[in-house]
Protein backbone atom coordinates (compact mmCIF):
# COMPACT_ATOMS: atom_id res chain seq x y z
CA UNK A 1 0.00 0.00 0.00
CA UNK A 2 1.34 3.45 -0.93
CA UNK A 3 1.86 6.13 1.71
CA UNK A 4 -1.04 8.11 0.24
CA UNK A 5 -3.33 5.07 0.34
CA UNK A 6 -2.33 4.49 3.97
CA UNK A 7 -3.17 8.08 4.80
CA UNK A 8 -6.53 7.89 3.01
CA UNK A 9 -7.39 4.74 4.98
CA UNK A 10 -6.24 6.32 8.25
CA UNK A 11 -8.24 9.46 7.52
CA UNK A 12 -11.42 7.42 7.12
CA UNK A 13 -10.86 5.81 10.53
CA UNK A 14 -10.17 9.16 12.20
CA UNK A 15 -13.27 10.74 10.65
CA UNK A 16 -15.42 7.96 12.12
CA UNK A 17 -13.85 8.45 15.57
CA UNK A 18 -14.23 12.25 15.51
CA UNK A 19 -17.86 12.01 14.42
CA UNK A 20 -18.68 9.49 17.15
CA UNK A 21 -17.18 11.87 19.73
CA UNK A 22 -19.08 14.82 18.23
CA UNK A 23 -22.38 12.95 18.57
CA UNK A 24 -21.53 12.24 22.22
CA UNK A 25 -20.75 15.92 22.84
CA UNK A 26 -23.92 17.05 21.09
CA UNK A 27 -25.97 14.76 23.32
CA UNK A 28 -24.47 16.23 26.48
CA UNK A 29 -24.92 19.76 25.12
CA UNK A 30 -28.59 19.15 24.43
CA UNK A 31 -29.13 17.53 27.85
CA UNK A 32 -27.79 20.71 29.46
CA UNK A 33 -25.95 19.12 32.42
CA UNK A 34 -22.39 20.19 31.56
CA UNK A 35 -20.80 19.64 35.00
CA UNK A 36 -18.33 22.52 34.59
CA UNK A 37 -15.05 22.58 36.53
CA UNK A 38 -12.04 24.89 36.14
CA UNK A 39 -8.47 23.72 35.59
CA UNK A 40 -7.32 27.34 35.91
CA UNK A 41 -8.48 30.90 35.28
CA UNK A 42 -10.70 30.98 32.17
CA UNK A 43 -9.89 27.31 31.54
CA UNK A 44 -13.08 25.26 31.99
CA UNK A 45 -13.47 21.53 31.54
CA UNK A 46 -16.81 19.73 31.34
CA UNK A 47 -18.04 16.16 31.43
CA UNK A 48 -18.25 16.39 27.62
CA UNK A 49 -14.49 17.09 27.40
CA UNK A 50 -13.73 14.12 29.61
CA UNK A 51 -16.14 11.68 28.00
CA UNK A 52 -15.02 12.60 24.48
CA UNK A 53 -11.36 12.32 25.48
CA UNK A 54 -11.91 8.81 26.88
CA UNK A 55 -13.81 7.68 23.78
CA UNK A 56 -11.27 9.08 21.32
CA UNK A 57 -8.27 7.61 23.12
CA UNK A 58 -9.93 4.20 23.31
CA UNK A 59 -10.83 4.23 19.61
CA UNK A 60 -7.43 5.50 18.44
CA UNK A 61 -5.61 2.96 20.59
CA UNK A 62 -7.63 0.16 19.01
CA UNK A 63 -7.23 1.47 15.46
CA UNK A 64 -3.56 2.52 15.67
CA UNK A 65 -1.84 0.33 18.30
CA UNK A 66 1.37 1.74 19.73
CA UNK A 67 0.95 5.31 18.51
CA UNK A 68 1.25 7.88 21.32
CA UNK A 69 -1.89 9.99 21.81
CA UNK A 70 -1.28 13.52 23.08
CA UNK A 71 -4.79 14.36 24.28
CA UNK A 72 -5.73 17.44 26.28
CA UNK A 73 -7.62 15.68 29.05
CA UNK A 74 -5.26 12.71 29.41
CA UNK A 75 -2.53 12.28 32.01
CA UNK A 76 0.72 13.55 30.40
CA UNK A 77 2.41 10.37 31.60
CA UNK A 78 0.41 8.47 28.96
CA UNK A 79 2.22 10.21 26.13
CA UNK A 80 5.73 10.41 27.64
CA UNK A 81 8.36 10.12 24.92
CA UNK A 82 5.97 11.12 22.13
CA UNK A 83 8.66 13.41 20.69
CA UNK A 84 10.66 10.34 19.66
CA UNK A 85 7.79 8.47 17.97
CA UNK A 86 7.38 8.31 14.20
CA UNK A 87 3.58 8.58 14.37
CA UNK A 88 1.68 10.58 16.99
CA UNK A 89 -1.92 11.74 17.41
CA UNK A 90 -2.78 15.15 18.84
CA UNK A 91 -6.30 15.38 20.22
CA UNK A 92 -8.47 18.20 21.48
CA UNK A 93 -11.66 16.37 22.44
CA UNK A 94 -13.59 19.62 22.75
CA UNK A 95 -11.91 22.66 21.24
CA UNK A 96 -13.69 25.80 22.38
CA UNK A 97 -14.85 24.67 25.81
CA UNK A 98 -15.56 28.26 26.83
CA UNK A 99 -17.91 28.55 23.86
CA UNK A 100 -19.47 25.19 24.76
CA UNK A 101 -20.22 26.52 28.26
CA UNK A 102 -21.56 29.79 26.78
CA UNK A 103 -23.67 27.70 24.40
CA UNK A 104 -22.51 29.66 21.34
CA UNK A 105 -22.13 26.61 19.11
CA UNK A 106 -18.51 27.50 18.31
CA UNK A 107 -16.77 24.30 19.37
CA UNK A 108 -15.41 21.18 17.72
CA UNK A 109 -13.64 17.82 18.04
CA UNK A 110 -10.09 17.85 16.64
CA UNK A 111 -7.82 14.91 15.84
CA UNK A 112 -4.54 15.35 13.98
CA UNK A 113 -1.89 12.80 13.04
CA UNK A 114 1.81 13.52 12.53
CA UNK A 115 4.49 11.40 10.93
CA UNK A 116 8.15 12.25 11.26
CA UNK A 117 7.21 15.47 13.00
CA UNK A 118 4.77 16.91 10.43
CA UNK A 119 0.94 16.84 10.30
CA UNK A 120 -0.18 14.42 7.58
CA UNK A 121 -3.92 14.40 8.21
CA UNK A 122 -6.48 16.16 10.32
CA UNK A 123 -10.17 16.04 11.17
CA UNK A 124 -12.27 18.79 12.75
CA UNK A 125 -15.90 17.91 13.45
CA UNK A 126 -18.39 20.52 14.52
CA UNK A 127 -21.35 19.09 16.47
CA UNK A 128 -23.67 22.07 15.85
CA UNK A 129 -24.35 22.21 12.96
CA UNK A 130 -22.95 18.72 12.36
CA UNK A 131 -20.16 19.15 9.80
CA UNK A 132 -16.81 17.42 9.42
CA UNK A 133 -13.76 19.01 7.80
CA UNK A 134 -10.83 16.79 6.86
CA UNK A 135 -7.70 16.61 4.75
CA UNK A 136 -3.95 16.81 4.67
CA UNK A 137 -0.90 17.39 2.48
CA UNK A 138 -1.36 15.42 -0.72
CA UNK A 139 -4.92 14.50 0.26
CA UNK A 140 -6.68 17.77 -0.50
CA UNK A 141 -9.34 19.03 1.88
CA UNK A 142 -13.08 18.57 2.03
CA UNK A 143 -16.16 18.88 4.19
CA UNK A 144 -18.77 16.23 4.90
CA UNK A 145 -22.33 17.28 5.67
CA UNK A 146 -25.48 15.22 5.41
CA UNK A 147 -23.67 12.47 3.56
CA UNK A 148 -22.36 14.86 0.91
CA UNK A 149 -18.62 15.43 0.40
CA UNK A 150 -17.48 18.76 -1.02
CA UNK A 151 -13.93 20.00 -1.69
CA UNK A 152 -12.74 23.13 0.10
CA UNK A 153 -9.89 25.53 -0.64
CA UNK A 154 -8.41 28.73 0.70
CA UNK A 155 -9.39 32.13 -0.67
CA UNK A 156 -7.49 33.65 -3.58
CA UNK A 157 -4.85 35.98 -2.17
CA UNK A 158 -5.75 39.65 -1.91
CA UNK A 159 -4.38 42.75 -0.25
CA UNK A 160 -4.58 42.87 3.53
CA UNK A 161 -6.40 46.18 3.22
CA UNK A 162 -9.26 44.17 1.69
CA UNK A 163 -8.86 41.13 3.94
CA UNK A 164 -11.14 39.58 6.53
CA UNK A 165 -9.05 38.30 9.44
CA UNK A 166 -10.47 35.98 12.07
CA UNK A 167 -9.10 36.46 15.59
CA UNK A 168 -9.64 35.10 19.07
CA UNK A 169 -12.68 36.20 21.01
CA UNK A 170 -11.39 35.22 24.45
CA UNK A 171 -7.57 35.19 24.29
CA UNK A 172 -6.72 38.85 23.90
CA UNK A 173 -4.31 41.37 25.43
CA UNK A 174 -3.13 44.92 24.66
CA UNK A 175 0.02 43.43 23.06
CA UNK A 176 -1.98 41.10 20.83
CA UNK A 177 -4.40 43.85 19.82
CA UNK A 178 -1.49 46.17 18.95
CA UNK A 179 0.06 43.47 16.75
CA UNK A 180 -3.25 42.78 15.02
CA UNK A 181 -3.62 46.48 14.27
CA UNK A 182 -0.36 46.32 12.29
CA UNK A 183 -2.04 44.04 9.76
CA UNK A 184 -4.18 46.90 8.51
CA UNK A 185 -6.97 44.46 7.69
CA UNK A 186 -10.38 45.50 6.43
CA UNK A 187 -12.14 43.49 9.13
CA UNK A 188 -11.05 41.77 12.35
CA UNK A 189 -13.63 39.11 13.19
CA UNK A 190 -13.65 37.62 16.72
CA UNK A 191 -14.60 33.94 16.83
CA UNK A 192 -14.40 30.99 19.21
CA UNK A 193 -12.46 27.71 18.80
CA UNK A 194 -8.93 27.72 17.40
CA UNK A 195 -9.83 24.90 15.06
CA UNK A 196 -12.91 26.59 13.63
CA UNK A 197 -10.95 29.79 13.01
CA UNK A 198 -8.44 27.84 10.92
CA UNK A 199 -11.32 26.10 9.15
CA UNK A 200 -12.66 29.50 8.09
CA UNK A 201 -9.32 29.94 6.30
CA UNK A 202 -9.45 26.45 4.76
CA UNK A 203 -12.93 27.03 3.36
CA UNK A 204 -12.10 30.49 2.00
CA UNK A 205 -14.60 32.19 4.30
CA UNK A 206 -11.84 34.49 5.58
CA UNK A 207 -8.40 35.48 4.31
CA UNK A 208 -6.33 35.01 7.45
CA UNK A 209 -6.33 33.62 10.97
CA UNK A 210 -4.03 35.57 13.27
CA UNK A 211 -3.19 35.03 16.93
CA UNK A 212 0.18 36.60 17.63
CA UNK A 213 0.83 35.06 21.06
CA UNK A 214 -0.21 32.03 23.09
CA UNK A 215 -2.40 30.19 20.58
CA UNK A 216 -3.15 27.22 22.79
CA UNK A 217 -1.27 23.93 22.52
CA UNK A 218 -0.15 21.62 19.75
CA UNK A 219 -3.51 19.81 19.89
CA UNK A 220 -5.08 23.17 18.94
CA UNK A 221 -3.00 23.41 15.75
CA UNK A 222 -2.21 19.90 14.48
CA UNK A 223 -5.50 18.92 12.81
CA UNK A 224 -6.16 22.48 11.55
CA UNK A 225 -2.67 22.72 10.05
CA UNK A 226 -3.15 19.49 8.08
CA UNK A 227 -6.51 20.65 6.72
CA UNK A 228 -5.33 24.17 5.84
CA UNK A 229 -2.32 22.76 3.97
CA UNK A 230 -4.57 20.29 2.18
CA UNK A 231 -6.75 23.25 1.16
CA UNK A 232 -3.77 25.09 -0.35
CA UNK A 233 -2.82 27.32 2.58
CA UNK A 234 -0.10 27.69 5.18
CA UNK A 235 -0.16 27.52 8.98
CA UNK A 236 2.90 28.59 11.00
CA UNK A 237 3.58 30.45 14.19
CA UNK A 238 3.15 34.23 14.03
CA UNK A 239 6.85 34.63 13.23
CA UNK A 240 6.62 32.41 10.16
CA UNK A 241 8.24 29.30 11.65
CA UNK A 242 6.73 25.85 11.23
CA UNK A 243 5.35 24.48 14.47
CA UNK A 244 7.54 21.73 15.92
CA UNK A 245 5.48 18.72 17.00
CA UNK A 246 8.50 16.83 18.32
CA UNK A 247 9.03 18.83 21.48
CA UNK A 248 8.21 18.16 25.11
CA UNK A 249 6.87 21.72 25.39
CA UNK A 250 3.44 21.82 23.75
CA UNK A 251 2.53 25.50 23.96
CA UNK A 252 2.07 27.58 20.81
CA UNK A 253 3.69 30.50 22.61
CA UNK A 254 4.53 32.43 19.43
CA UNK A 255 0.98 32.28 18.21
CA UNK A 256 -0.47 31.04 14.94
CA UNK A 257 -0.74 32.62 11.51
CA UNK A 258 -2.67 30.92 8.72
CA UNK A 259 -3.82 31.85 5.24
CA UNK A 260 -3.14 31.52 1.53
CA UNK A 261 0.63 31.70 0.85
CA UNK A 262 0.69 35.28 -0.45
CA UNK A 263 -1.64 36.64 2.23
CA UNK A 264 0.44 34.84 4.86
CA UNK A 265 3.60 36.43 3.42
CA UNK A 266 2.06 39.92 3.49
CA UNK A 267 0.99 39.42 7.10
CA UNK A 268 4.50 38.41 8.17
CA UNK A 269 5.88 41.58 6.58
CA UNK A 270 3.33 43.70 8.45
CA UNK A 271 4.16 41.94 11.71
CA UNK A 272 7.89 42.58 11.16
CA UNK A 273 8.96 39.04 10.29
CA UNK A 274 8.90 39.15 6.48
Amino acid sequence: MSVRAEHVAALGKVIAIAEEAAHLIRGIYEEGNLDVEYKGKDDPVTRADKAANTLIVERLTAAFPGAPIVAEESDPATWAGHERADRVFFVDPLDGTQEFVRRSGEFAVMIGMIEEGRPVLGVVTRPLPFVTYAGGPGLGAFLLEGGVRMPISVHDARSLSEADVVISRSHRSPEIDAALAKLGAKNLIPYGSAGLKAIKVATGEVDLYAQTQNAGKRWDSCAPEAIVVGAGGILTDAKGKLLDYRTVELGNIDGVLSGPPETHRQALVRLGYG
